[in-house]
């Protein structure tokens, strides 16, 4: 419990420096300043990482599972780097969102920092359920396994497909309840027009970011859980992928329509660990070739869409 504690404590220390400190004034982050920061947040990541082998080679940590050091450091990379590889589909709807209600660059860290806080409150719960589940219900894991296999097909048929903010249903659900206006007050979420508190673009786009994420998590939490039900290694992976989440979004944004391949490689590895995780109870998958196989078709799909020639696009008669 109290590892638990120290890592909330953790989480909300460095939350608090983001925004209290470090980014209080809106500004329009460069190019230099978020890659300075998501090497930070990777950096970080991989000491908790060194700190995750030694947990639980000493037992500082409930380890159901009975994993040694390096098997937990294993699974700990795996599911983070299978987080960061989902998050790469997300920023790009992220993008979308802000462009549709434009956003001024200033304030999209704003955004994206409360809808990280959310997406971490909210990945918590689910995760906790998703443990239980599992633990309770082994025949669970068929039923997660089956939804990334799912979640890969309805990724693979989309294809390019614009998403539909027009009917988003956040934009809906929150004219039922205040009034929304296209008025800006700042950075502010809210403002009194009239004497009623009314919405602004900004906390509309907020709302529709949320909901995004979480149909987001639907496919990232089981695919971690494929790689291991320990919920603490579930937990801190997941998070620090999301915490990572604004910096990148601010480095990949402007050129992720340049990766041409990275979608195919991102529904292979959500097929891969979909049948990982329906033939967990019969074949046993050591957890170096999850981590590789997961690598190169990153690596891949990043690598190839600079690949002169497949990355042309066909010319038209």
């Amino acid at each position: 419990m109290l590892i638990w504690i120290g890592f909330g404590v953790l989480i909300a220390i460095l939350l608090a420096l983001d925004l209290g400190v470090f980014n209080r004034e809106a500004h329009v982050p460069s190019t230099k300043e978020a890659l300075s920061w998501t090497s930070l947040w990777v950096t970080l990541a991989l000491s908790f990482g060194g700190f995750v082998y030694l947990a639980y080679a000493n037992g500082w940590v409930a380890n159901a599972d009975g994993l040694s050091g390096q098997e937990a450091l294993l699974k700990y990379l795996t599911g983070y780097l299978v987080e960061q590889s989902l998050s790469m589909d997300n920023i790009f709807v992220i993008a979308l969102i802000f462009n549709y209600f434009q956003i001024p660059k200033k304030y999209q860290h704003r955004v994206l920092f409360w809808g990280i806080l959310g997406a971490v409150i909210f990945r918590a719960l689910m995760i906790g359920i998703g443990a239980v589940l599992i633990r309770e219900f082994s025949w669970i894991t068929y039923v997660f396994g089956s939804l990334l296999l799912y979640s890969a097909y309805k990724m693979w048929q989309s294809g390019d497909e614009p998403v539909d903010l027009q009917n988003n249903g956040s934009i809906k659900f929150l004219r039922r309840f205040f009034p929304v206006t296209t008025q800006w007050k700042g950075n502010q979420f809210f403002f009194k027009k009239m004497g009623i508190w009314a919405a602004t673009p900004l906390f509309v786009a907020l709302m529709v970011v949320e909901t995004t994420d979480i149909m987001f998590a639907f496919d990232s939490i089981p695919a971690i859980f494929a790689i291991t039900k320990d919920p603490f290694l579930v937990f801190t992976s997941n998070i620090f992928a999301i915490l990572g989440l604004r910096s990148l979004y601010f480095v990949l944004a402007s050129i992720m329509d340049q990766f041409k391949y990275l979608k195919p490689a991102l529904i292979f590895i959500l097929f891969f660990v979909g049948v990982k995780m329906l033939i967990s109870h019969h074949v046993h998958l050591p957890e170096w070739i999850s981590l590789t196989v997961i690598a190169v078709s990153l690596t891949f799909g990043i690598l190839a869409s600079y690949i002169p020639g497949l990355n042309k696009e066909k010319s038209t008669s």
